[in-house]
């Protein structure tokens, strides 16, 4: 109750402050910050996927700056031969702006990801794009590139139907709860709903023969995923498992521990704020962290 309390009143709270407990969850102001930061993740066994943080860019001029920030990013996995993807925001790259604008930009990084034989990833943002994300994706596979896969929320109830309108595209699919605020309407509430359509969703993306990225923190749902991939006698080329960075780093190095796929999501850049407090308010224990930073010394 303390933390969710601390929750509430995040929006008075200085975003020094925010940031000196929020900074565990981004590689760094730079992509220099993300490259090492990689570097340090392979050395463990684990891999990356690599974000330009910002999204909702309403600017056209900030879009396509935006589009060369992930441009760069691509030359940076590329001339440091990590085991990384690229996660994009299609919001950033002008998909709320107008489709067509956004499509084309989103396709120009497709294209040079594809040269260099990078995968990208079409994160999923709130429910206002979810259509257009996933019809961006399908004009992506008609344009013939297949180095891209979507990412499909658990909260959100027209999921099931989302994943059997893409299967025979054969996506790769990163699968989480979701942590955008979204109405009672078209989002389950309830931790149980949201765990329960998780591992519906899960066997859903098995039966269907796709690729999975099983990205939760939760134990519940990482058992429910290993036994799944037991009893099914799934292949590490069938799966990995995701999670973000600075969160439950013991069990991300017990996963990799027992010989399973890890993938790290490994944001950098200035605009750190709505990515950071949506991981605190999704991490309710964390926030109590800002209190002990405002108000305990040493």
């Amino acid at each position: 109750m303390f933390n969710q309390l601390i929750i509430k009143t995040m929006p008075l709270v200085p975003k020094g402050i925010i940031h000196m407990v929020a900074k565990k969850y981004i590689a760094g102001d730079t992509l220099e910050d993300a490259v090492r930061l990689t570097k340090d993740i392979e050395k463990k066994g684990g891999m990356t996927t690599i974000d330009v943080l910002g999204e909702f860019v309403e600017d056209k001029e900030r879009a396509i700056h935006e589009k060369g920030e992930s441009s760069k990013v691509l030359d940076a996995i590329h001339k440091n031969k990590l085991n990384a993807n690229l996660s994009i925001k299609p919001t950033s790259l002008g998909l709320g702006i107008d489709f067509d604008f956004g499509y084309n930009n989103i396709k120009e990084i497709i294209g040079k990801a594809a040269e260099l034989g990078i995968f990208v990833r079409l994160d999923m943002e709130n429910a206002p794009y979810t259509t257009m994300t996933l019809d961006l994706f399908r004009k992506l596979r008609a344009d013939g590139f297949q180095n891209t896969g979507i990412v499909i929320q658990a909260y959100m109830m027209r999921s099931e139907e989302d994943i059997r309108s893409v299967a025979e595209l054969k996506p790769t699919i990163r699968l989480c709860k979701g942590i955008y605020k979204e109405s009672p309407q078209i989002a389950y509430q309830t931790k149980k709903d949201v765990r329960d359509n998780f591992n519906k969703l899960l066997n859903l993306i098995f039966d269907n023969g796709l690729y999975a990225g099983i990205a939760t923190h939760d134990d519940i749902l990482i058992d429910y995923a290993m036994e799944q991939i037991d009893k099914r006698g799934l292949k590490n080329s069938d799966y990995e498992f995701q999670m973000l960075l600075g969160v439950r780093e013991d069990k991300r190095n017990q996963i990799i521990k027992a010989g399973h796929k890890m993938r790290i999501y490994t944001p950098f850049g200035k605009d750190w704020y709505g990515y950071s407090t949506r991981r605190l308010k999704e991490n309710p224990e964390v926030a109590g962290q800002i209190f002990k930073a405002i108000f305990i010394k040493g």
